[in-house]
């Protein structure tokens, strides 16, 4: 796939001013339009530009958006993945995409990635009216028990710490040993390997706006965070892709996850091959809009 940049800059209010930055990419409407969530503290430039390229060419308009504290998007403390509040934002955005002239308000798709397809689910799980939900490579998991007691303690501290006037205390969203202050995303294994070498690549490579940091009261929020909890609570069809050969969210934890979901019309579709970071790259990428569009299309026939 080959980017064009056929896309303008925008900028959506949400309920309590925040301005969110996107890329949007507009076709003759009104017309079907895809509202995608980025990974865990990633921003626009990263990865997914070929992707959401390509939505565009097969006629839909598309909504690419920067979260909260993150990248152009306006919000502070900067880098607070708070997945509570960037579901609840999700639903601004949705406000947002359903008023402009392109699109056609009845056909909204809500796709994320990573952990922005399990925000995408909590924000589908209350709001509904996607008219279909996209999950590709879901991650359902946020800590491991034998990192909790440190972690919490570190999370403390830094509450306390905030109380008497001092800045939010920032970490490395995974570090060189591929280890993350919760233990998520495969965190000291080959997961957590390959979640650092992709992070280390955008900073490398300057991504617009990436900072590879968080806040580490993030680590709070996702200590409550329970997506596969709230995924049957879904009423729109839900495609989830699984990458077979994931070592950043378990197969076993995205199928478990899917066969909790009860709306009707939803698949499931495993990507053989295809890992965590490579299921939507390159020629990857292309199988997986192809793949999504077979569903979607389906799903707005009806």
């Amino acid at each position: 796939m080959t980017v064009h940049h056929s896309f303008r800059e925008v900028e959506c209010k949400l309920i309590d001013g925040t301005a969110i930055s996107a890329w949007l990419y507009e076709v003759p409407g009104p017309a079907p339009a895809i509202i995608m969530s980025h990974g865990f503290n990633c921003v626009k430039e990263m990865a997914l530009p070929e992707v959401a390229e390509h939505y565009h060419s097969l006629g839909y308009n598309v909504f690419f958006y920067d979260p909260r504290s993150v990248g152009a998007s306006g919000g502070k403390p900067r880098n607070h993945i708070d997945p509570f509040q960037f579901a609840e934002d999700l639903s601004d955005i949705y406000t947002y995409v359903s008023r402009l002239p392109s699109v056609d308000s009845s056909q909204i798709i809500l796709w994320g990635l990573s952990v922005g397809a399990v925000v995408t689910a909590s924000c589908a799980a209350v709001d509904h009216r996607p008219k279909a939900v996209v999950m590709v490579c879901p991650l359902f998991t946020f800590d491991l028990p034998h990192k909790r007691d440190t972690a919490f303690a570190q999370i403390i501290r830094d509450r306390v710490s905030q109380l008497r006037g001092n800045p939010p205390h920032e970490v490395a969203p995974f570090n060189a040993r591929g280890e993350n202050v919760l233990g998520m995303a495969g965190s000291g294994g080959p997961g957590g390997h390959e979640s650092y070498a992709f992070m280390k690549l955008a900073k490398d490579k300057g991504a617009a706006g990436f900072r590879d940091k968080t806040t580490l009261a993030t680590y709070h929020r996702l200590a409550y965070f329970k997506p596969a909890e709230y995924v049957e609570m879904i009423k729109s069809p839900v495609l989830m892709v699984i990458p077979e050969l994931d070592l950043i969210s378990k197969p076993e934890e995205q199928k478990a996850a899917f066969d909790r979901i009860k709306a009707p019309g939803s698949k499931v579709h495993v990507a053989l091959g295809k890992g965590h970071m490579s299921v939507a790259t390159g020629e990857s990428g292309a199988e997986l809009v192809k793949v999504t569009d077979s569903f979607i299309r389906q799903v707005l026939k009806k």
